[in-house]
Order: structure tokens, then sequence, then C-alpha cells
């Protein structure tokens, strides 16, 4: 055994004897004392293996594992069969693309219509099933928030299916009914297998076993089947302000997709707690996210669903389903069966029949409307989360103030004392390592930043992982994490080196070698409690704003900083700091990890998905502005996540192996994306449109020639010149043509502009006409529009020069928009018309002028020769010779895109000046 010097046990026993320490720092005279400040190399390495793989299980396990789908004979007749569910999706995709107004569409309503009275006949005998062909003559939508402000979605010929199921001798079950809804119609682009196809056939499911249960009911349950939704909500607000069991509604459940399959997750619920409440007390596999709904209602995720309307305009609470898989694909044709996970509807179904038994069996389902059932609303909203897909968790917002509160004020109070404590050199430690944490997040937002800027200069797309979204983690993560290192190090160092001027001082006796890693340990734990004053914070800001995924940021405080606490603080001044030990990382972050890395990971590739229609005005960005939203996304899932983490390295010899592993990763994503990865394949394909278009803008009154070309442009970054030298046919691209669409503008596109008059007429050019124009104090002007034959069509009215309007049908006169309530956006209201093959084409609209001398300047007045005072778009669903040409030679990568604002295959583009 090798036998230690004596000087060194002299020197602690000098040390640990000495009657006085009230003016002592730490040990003295104890040349010998040895302190390491180092750590393993390969336990860093092991740790950054361990975070790794165990988020990819957490993600996997939680959002990737599904039931096994089940037969009708395995259920029987009261169960939910996935197998029968699918045999509906099926049918309804044979249709083809079904939008609103056209023949497909009807024939999908005929076969929900059929398949509801299959239902009704082999109902339970003691059930009463009632099935209302709904139709809808006109009506008109003005949503104040979200994707259509500024806007009045007016709908017209609309059909829906509702399908009310109650018990056959309770009749007060009728009075109170539990709404579930989802839609038909689908976008001219999709045969819409996952939206919402899918989740019609669960509803079908769903209905054939309440028909067997409802006898014990104590409340009706309606099934809504519309139309009109893909057109802006149209068919659950026709249902919601005209049917007569609308007033029975008491709570309501939408269905609905945002790609196709995979795990139906709730994220939307409220704002009464009592639906989230009851589903996580009966839900087989709960999947709930209010961080979706944070990120939904922020805006963030450009998207609107029926529920808005329920929510809004009938005050009803409830809850949000979506399902979210492959959100590439939304809208596009590869929305289809082949892609659609098995066990997806049977995770759904199930979900939502023990939920629908219990709900509606309840003698306390809220009878009220949402703002009228709790005056505390907002101290009574729900925070929820599942765990695993196994567990859900459901708190109410106060007892979540209790919590943050709580933490806040314990975390504040220990900070202060500590500081108190450790005078003025611990307040400066808590600068420096503060400074450390801004360091860390400025590096790896610019290293993520500038991968992202320079991407598109190497890589033939500017977004070339849509088909493979795990190259996020080489192009952007690793960058991100390499950032985060080197800014966090950088802190370290300027944190050591005034440590190291502290303890020069304060341990005189000890040796410089002992002095700098005295000063290297301390670094250490100012960082990693750094981290804490990082998610602090975050709690207190979450808290002040009522954030309902705040609840992240308390675990992500209390559990690391329950470790330290237990496994390192000491409140003793003498004790000399030792290196953090592995134990407190992996119980600090094992429960936050387990809680969130599978979310974080479903909600990347979500946002990485949702990268194909990121420009919703095509070319009006720079090509990188994708990348960079996706890569700051990623930094900052880097510095909330990695920061205790990080810490553990700067005493290691892990920062060379980190640096060369992240640069080889790096360099490895690059050479992928730019050797044999493809950006786009034919089931992950570029959004596009090709639209034949007829524009007669700026040329009222006169006889110039209509300008006619097939534009092709795409919602996807990026240039097509790879598409134009596919497609041929001399197509040009450029900023030369850049049509104004009404509810967008295209700033870069590619045209042909030559045989291009085939398959329109003049005859079918919208028309402006002003009947007449009253110039007195308050100026009036009759104008009458005629669509043609167009029953989908957009209207932008300048706000500028117009302070109210009215719109009438002239065949019935019926005023489908009255005076008043309008809402602006950008000077402009919108108008967006859609309809069956019976709407209205010939419309009066009556326009109030602003009173120039009483009223309020907000025209631009340099900009009215610019801007016209009506712009119209008509759309037609019919290929012209050209517009069939090009999508017949269209890339198999890419995909035409369909939503309320894309026009269809042949549209028309007419104004009227401010001066006519």
């Amino acid at each position: 055994m090798r036998k230690r010097p004596n000087s060194s046990s002299a020197a602690k026993s000098n040390s640990s004897t000495s009657g006085d320490t009230s003016d002592k720092k730490g040990p003295q005279n104890s040349d010998d004392v040895v302190v390491a400040a180092k750590r393993s190399t390969f336990v860093v390495l092991t740790l950054f293996v361990l975070v790794v793989n165990g988020s990819w299980a957490i993600y996997h396990y939680q959002f990737e594992s599904l039931p096994a789908p089940l037969s009708a004979v395995q259920v029987g007749k009261r169960g939910f069969s996935e197998l029968e569910a699918i045999k509906h999706v099926k049918a309804l995709t044979q249709f083809g693309p079904h939008p609103v107004g056209s023949d497909a569409l009807d024939r999908a309503l005929q076969y929900v219509l059929a398949a509801s009275e299959s239902i009704k006949k082999t109902a339970h005998w003691e059930v009463d099933v009632e099935i209302d062909f709904f139709h809808t003559r006109y009506g008109a939508n003005r949503l104040v928030s979200g994707l259509f402000k500024g806007k009045t979605l007016v709908y017209s010929d609309l059909n829906h299916v509702a399908m009310r199921i109650l018990p056959k001798y309770a009749t007060e079950a009728g009075e109170n009914a539990i709404l579930v809804s989802s839609h038909i119609d689908t976008v001219f682009s999709g045969e819409g297998a996952g939206d919402c196809s899918s989740c019609v056939a669960v509803m079908l499911e769903l209905a054939r076993g309440i028909s067997q249960w409802a006898h014990g009911f104590k409340h009706a349950v309606i099934f809504l089947f519309n139309t009109g939704e893909e057109e802006g909500l149209n068919g659950a607000h026709s249902f919601i302000t005209q049917h007569p069991w609308s007033d029975t509604v008491r709570m309501a459940i939408d269905l609905e997709a945002m790609g196709i399959g995979g795990k139906s997750t709730i994220f939307q619920a409220g704002p009464n707690p009592w639906a989230i409440e009851n589903f996580a007390a009966v839900a087989k596999y709960p999947s709930a996210q209010i961080v979706a709904q944070d990120l939904f209602s922020s805006g963030a995720i450009k998207s609107a669903t029926d529920f808005q309307i329920y929510k809004e305009v009938a005050g009803l609470s409830g809850l949000d389903f979506a399902f979210l898989d492959d959100t590439a694909v939304y809208h596009t044709k590869n929305d289809k069966l082949k892609l659609l996970k098995p066990g997806s509807l049977q995770h759904l179904g199930e979900n939502m029949l023990a939920f629908l038994l219990q709900a509606a069996a309840s003698s306390h389902l809220p009878l009220g409307k949402a703002e009228e059932q709790d005056g505390n609303s907002s101290r009574d909203a729900a925070i929820y989360f599942d765990i695993l897909g196994t567990y859900i968790v459901v708190f109410r917002q106060r007892l979540a103030n209790m919590f943050y509160n709580s933490t806040i004020m314990q975390s504040l109070l220990i900070w202060v004392t500590s500081i108190m404590m450790g005078g003025s050199s611990a307040l400066i430690s808590l600068a420096l390592s503060s400074l450390s944490i801004i360091l860390m997040w400025i590096s790896s937002i610019a290293f993520a930043a500038v991968a992202a800027f320079c991407l598109p200069l190497v890589s033939a797309s500017p977004v070339p992982y849509v088909s493979n979204p795990w190259l996020v983690v080489g192009l952007f993560g690793v960058p991100a994490l390499l950032g985060a290192f080197i800014g966090q190090h950088l802190g370290y160092l300027i944190l050591r080196r005034y440590l190291s001027a502290v303890y020069s001082t304060r341990y005189r006796d000890l040796s410089s070698s002992v002095q700098a890693d005295i000063a290297k340990l301390d670094s250490e734990r100012w960082l990693f409690k750094a981290g804490l004053i990082q998610w602090l914070l975050l709690l207190i800001l979450g808290n002040y704003y009522k954030i309902g995924s705040t609840y992240l940021a308390l675990v992500w405080l209390v559990s690391p900083a329950f470790a330290y606490g237990l496994l390192e603080a000491t409140l003793s001044p003498a004790r000399l700091p030792k290196p953090l030990k592995t134990l407190t990382l992996v119980i600090g972050l094992s429960f936050p990890f387990l809680l969130s890395s599978g979310m974080i990971i479903r909600l990347t590739s979500i946002m990485v998905g949702s990268t194909v229609r990121l420009e919703r005005n095509p070319g009006s960005n720079p090509e990188w502005i994708g990348n960079i939203v996706v890569a700051i996304l990623i930094a900052a899932i880097v510095c909330l996540t990695l920061v205790y983490l990080l810490s553990y390295i700067h005493i290691s010899g892990a920062k060379v192996p980190i640096i060369i592993i992240t640069s080889i990763l790096f360099g490895l994503s690059i050479c992928s994306v730019v050797g044999f990865l493809q950006a786009f394949t034919e089931d992950t394909a570029r959004a596009v449109n090709v639209v034949h278009v007829v524009d007669t803008t700026g040329k009222h009154g006169g006889k110039q020639e209509p300008d006619s070309y097939v534009s092709l442009f795409s919602t996807t970054p990026g240039n097509l010149i790879k598409e134009a030298e596919k497609i041929g046919k001399k197509m040009v691209c450029g900023k030369d043509k850049m049509p104004d669409f009404v509810s967008f503008s295209v700033n870069y596109s590619c045209w042909i502009d030559e045989d291009v008059l085939a398959g329109w007429d003049k005859s079918d050019i919208p028309a402006i006409h002003v009947e007449r124009d009253m110039m007195d104090e308050n100026r009036i002007t009759e104008i009458s529009l005629d669509t043609k034959f167009s029953t989908r069509w957009t209207l932008g009215i300048n706000m500028e020069e117009i302070e109210d309007f009215q719109l009438k049908d002239v065949g019935e006169s019926e005023e489908l928009i009255p005076l008043g309530g309008k809402t602006i956006v950008d000077g402009w209201h919108i108008i967006q018309f859609s309809g069956g093959k019976k709407a209205p084409t010939k419309f009066s609209l009556t326009l109030s002028w602003i009173n120039e001398k009483h009223g309020p300047m907000t025209r631009n007045e340099g900009s009215r020769g610019e801007r016209p005072l009506l712009k119209l778009r008509t759309d037609v669903d019919r290929l012209t010779p050209q517009t069939q040409d090009v999508l017949t030679k269209l890339p198999p990568w890419c995909s035409l895109f369909g939503k309320s604002t894309s026009p269809h295959t042949l549209a028309f583009l007419s104004s009227l000046p401010i001066v006519f």
C-alpha cells in the first residue's frame, strides 16, 4: 500500500482542529490538498448517447405504438372495429377529390346518408336514430380572430348529414346533446384519406356502436357530417346558426386531420375543463398535449378547424382531435389510403367510444354556454398532457398557479439567501454564469442560422430534409449543439478566470494548481445552477401570461434542483467543491426527458413537414427563411434541454471529441443532401399549383385583350427551374408575372403564354359594372357582380376608401352580408364565396365610402393610384388543354396543393379602379 506523506496528514489535522474558523473560508496550510477537476470522456459521451437513444425510444413508445386493428367479430355489436371503419375510408376515397360543388361530393354525401340509414335499421330497439339530410341556402361567417380575420366567408347550397342518437323512452335526453363533428368535403388536390375521410369513417363506426348503447343514455349524441369545412368552416357554421338541433348542443367534439394517421391527439380543449377531465378518466390510449394548443392558438400553426366555430360562435366547450403524422402530405395527392397507418382508427375510435359512453350517461354534463359555465374560466382552464401515451395528467389553472407561485417564491428565497451568504463574489458569479446562458443562446442560434442560410447554396432545394425529417438533426441540431457548447464554454472561461482571481486571494496557502482546479469545479457548479435560472425565468414568464405549457418549466426546474440539492448542495463555505456527480444529472433529467422528449420530437416533425406550405405568398420571402425558422426552433430546444448536460463537458476530456463528432455528423448530413438523398419523393411531394390565369385587372372599361397564361407556383421555398425543365414547353421562370389572387399574391412563378386561348371564352370573364354612383354628402355606389358560372370566388374591398358595404343575391334579393361588423387586414376586407351547383352567380354590392369631411382619413394617399377599389378572382374547376398538358408533365415529386384560398386550375382576375 502506498504511504501518504506525513505533511498531508498534518495539514489536514491542523485544518480540522483549528479552534477559530470565523475568518477562514477554506482549508489553509494544505499544500498537498488534492482536488480533481476532471471528468471521464467516456462518461460524457455515454450521457449524450443515452439522451439521444432514450429520447427516440420515448417518442417511439409514446407516438408510434398503435393498437392492433380489430374486426367486427372481435368487438361485437357494441365495440369499435377499425376493419369496419376502413371500409368507409376506402369507399370515400374511391370518389377521388370531392370539393364543394363537385359531383364527387354529391356521391360521398349519398354514401354517408346510406351508411347512416343502415345504422338506423340495426340500432337497438330501445334507441331512436334520427337522420336529417340538411340543406343550407345561404350563410355568412365572420370570425374576428385567427386565420379568417378580415374576411367574410359566404356560402350557399351546402348539404350535410346529421344523425341524432338518443334513448327512445327518455324524451328529456333530446334536450341536451353532445355533438361529434367532422367534414366530408376535401380540397380539390387530394382524395382526403386522412383529411378527413378517416374522421368520417370513425364517426360512422362510432355511431353504429353508440346505437347499441344509447338506451342507457341521459343525453343525445349528434353526429354531424358537414361539408364546406375546407372553404372556411362553413358547414359547422351553417349547422350552429341554422339547424334546430343546434340549440340542444351542450358540448362539441371535433375530429380533424393535419396529416394522415398516427395517434389522434387532443390539441384543443375547453374552455370548460369538464370534457378533458372526463376523457382522462376513461381513455384507453390517451394522447393530449396542451403545448400543441398553445402553438395553435398563438398562430404558429397556420390552420383552423370547426372547433373555432363551436367555441367562438356557439360558445361551446369540448375537445378537438387531430391526426398529425406525415404532415407534409396534408392537402396534397399523397393524402391517400396506402399511407394510413394500421391502428390509427382503432386508437381514436376506442378513445372516443369510451368517452362518449361516459359523457352521455353522466348527470353532470355542463349545460350552459362556455362563457356562462364559470365566471372564473381562465382560473379553471385545464392544463393537460399525457405520459408515454399511457396516462394523462389534468389539473386546473388555479392549482397550477399555486404550484408555480410556491416554486417561484421558494426559488427566489434560496437564491437571495445563497447570494447573501456568498457575498459579492456570489453575486458576480451569478451574473457571469447567467452571461454564459446568453452566450450559449446567441452562439447556438448563430451556428444553426448560418447552416440554415448556407444550405440553399449547396443543396438543390432550400428544404432538402422534407422527405427525410431526421436530417434536421445533422443539418441544424449538430451546429446548434456545437454553438451552444462553444458559447457556454466561453462563458465558463470568463467565469473561471474571475473565480481563479477570487480563490488566489481566498486560498493563499494552496498551490496555484489546486486553486485553478477549485475555480474549474466551482465554475461547473455555477453553470449547472445557471440552467436553473434559465428555467426559473421561463416559469415566471409563463406564470405571468398564464401559458398552459408552463408546467414544462416547472418540471425542468424542480427536478434538477431537487437532484442538486440532494446530492451536491452544502451550506458550509469551508467545503471545497467537487465534480458534479453523474447521478445528479441522471436523477435530475430523467423525469423531464420522460415527460417532454417524445413531444418535442413530434412537434419538430410537424414543423418540418409544414415547410412544404410555408410560403403563403409564393416568392415573397428569401429561400432560406424556412430553414431559419426550423434552425431557431432546434437551437431553442438544444439550449433549453441540454443546458445541464453541457455544464458537465468543460472539465472533461470530451471537448475535442465532441467537436470532431459534431463536425463529422454535419459533414455527412451535407453530403447526404448534396449527393444522394432527395428533398421530395412521390410520397412526400412538393406543394405546387398549376393555374390557367385569365387576367383583366387594370383594364376596366377598355378594349384591351386579357392576359392569358398558365402559371406554376409553389408554397414550398425554392425556385422552380428543375420543375420547369421537366415540363419543357418554353416555360419561363421569374418575377415578370406576379398575379394577385386577391387572398394572396405570387411574387415568383414559372409560366407559359403560348397556345393559351383554348379552353375558355371571353364570356367566362366575370363582369363588374357600376350601376349607380350617388355623389351626395355620404357617397353611395351600387355595383353589380356577375361571376358567370363560377360558384367559388374571392372579392377584395379596399377599406381605405370604403367605410362599409352590403352584399345581396340579385336573383332572390337575399341579403348575404349586412352592414356593420367588418374587420380589416392590411387595408382590405375579403369576401370568400363558395357554394354548390345551385349557388347564385349574380350579386349586388352597395359601397358606402369614407366621409372625407367627417370620417377618419385611413387611406394612404400615395397609393390611391396603385390599389384598386375592388379586385375579384373567380375559380373554375376546369382543365384547359394547356393546363392539362402541364399537369401531365409535372414531375412525380410535385403535387397540387389546395386550401380555402387556393385558386382552382382556371382562374379569372378582374378589378375596378378607385377612379372609374
